[in-house]
């Protein structure tokens, strides 16, 4: 089988599936892309199901070389991207043959780029799933984030060239507001604390991981001092005792321990998922039933995207 090998990992490449799911029972995160639109899209533009296996590669520096003839695409942050030094746009897909040279450079707004080849990575799953968990070791190769010299099986298939046209792309900000699903433990924060928390705009901070991103704001503070540890969801909003929030992302734990204010909606943590150290977050509480709505639009909204799609000629 043909593959691509890593020639640089950049900062912080892994492969990603949809995830790993059913597993929560053993301690196994879920993982997945951390903006699973841009990842979904990828996988798209080249022919693929949408939950194909695919590279993400957080802030950039990633160098591969194709050993195959078939159809790349790259989505997500913008990110100054080449085929053979020569530049390419974005959000649609390129013919590669044998010897090509793929860069992404370093991302100039927002974080997370996906980099999906026609008929997806061919990457043996393990319990369940490719994703790649450097934390618990598991998923991707031996578990680990991409090392040069890495070789990835690719079936080197051909696909037609599509382009995901601009105004249906997403577009990422460094100052975004969040929805949030009030949690059952709202109460256990005053109406004080709510007011200080939805009111306020807090910066991310350096502390931002595939695991959580932790802000850095007005400190609010929970009435009751100490719980058991129970099941945690994506998205939760963890209230530690400095007071500073924390929103668990894909490679969250399974349990915490910490009182929550609520969750962000799972729409809007692709968009945090985007923010690097410094970028602004304000959080806007909205019902489920709201929330609901939002995610049977935001539905149909992809699934009319999709058939915007462009044939484009091949570069």
């Amino acid at each position: 089988m043909s593959c691509f090998k890593v020639v640089a990992p950049g900062f912080l490449s892994l492969l990603q599936d949809a995830g790993r799911y059913g597993y929560h029972g053993v301690g196994l995160t879920t993982s997945g892309p951390m903006d699973a639109l841009a990842f979904n899209w990828a996988n798209l533009l080249c022919g693929n199901a949408a939950d194909a296996v695919a590279i993400e590669a957080s802030v950039g520096g990633l160098t591969m070389t194709s050993q195959a003839d078939t159809v790349i695409a790259v989505t997500g942050a913008e990110v100054p991207f080449t085929i053979n030094g020569e530049e390419r746009e974005l959000w649609r897909s390129h013919k590669v043959k044998t010897g090509d040279t793929i860069a992404l450079s370093f991302a100039t707004n927002g974080c997370r780029s996906y980099l999906a080849v026609a008929g997806g990575f061919q990457i043996k799953e393990s319990f369940g799933s490719v994703a790649t968990v450097v934390r618990e070791g598991i998923g991707g190769l031996a578990g680990k984030a991409l090392q040069a010299g890495d070789e990835l099986p690719v079936k080197g298939i051909d696909a037609p060239c599509l382009e995901l046209p601009e105004q249906w792309r997403p577009s990422y900000s460094k100052d975004i507001t969040v929805r949030v699903i009030p949690s059952y433990q709202e109460q256990s924060f005053s109406r004080v604390q709510q007011r200080v928390f939805f009111g306020s705009e807090y910066t991310v901070s350096d502390r931002c991981d595939r695991m959580g991103y932790k802000m850095a704001g007005p400190a609010i503070a929970a009435a009751m001092s100490a719980m058991l540890s129970e099941g945690i969801c994506l998205g939760a909003i963890q209230v530690p005792p400095d007071g500073q929030p924390i929103v668990l992302m894909n490679d969250r734990q399974t349990i915490g321990g910490y009182p929550k204010i609520g969750a962000v909606l799972s729409l809007d943590l692709a968009y945090l998922a985007q923010q690097m150290p410094g970028g602004k977050v304000r959080f806007e509480p909205i019902t489920i039933d709201c929330a609901h709505n939002a995610l049977h639009l935001a539905k149909s909204h992809f699934e009319r995207a999709q058939s915007q799609l462009v044939a484009v000629a091949s570069e």
